[in-house]
């Protein structure tokens, strides 16, 4: 039996499941594990496109971006509210 198609549908399965991830990414609260489970699944679906074309490196390219934004915008809020907490409990 031949394998090749189905690493090929199981790769392209993945991007479309990095980019479902990646637009969680940038939801409120409960984005950051999203975006970074994102930004793994792209680490292996790139290490397969190496071997085979991909024809959901779009979808890929999308969730990439999206889990890259979502993690850099709630690393900035998170560090925001730490601030701001630590500012309130040295005024008084």
């Amino acid at each position: 039996m031949n394998n090749l198609p189905a690493a090929k549908i199981k790769m392209m399965q993945e991007s479309i499941r990095c980019l479902t991830f990646g637009l969680l990414g940038l939801v409120p609260l409960i984005g950051l594990p999203f975006a970074l489970a994102a930004l793994w699944l792209a680490g292996r679906v790139r290490l397969q496109e190496k071997q085979f074309w991909n024809a959901a490196k779009p979808c890929r390219v999308i969730g990439v971006a999206c889990a890259a934004l979502g993690t850099v915008a709630w690393f900035i809020i998170g560090a925001l509210v730490v601030f701001q907490i630590i500012a309130d409990n040295t005024r008084g």
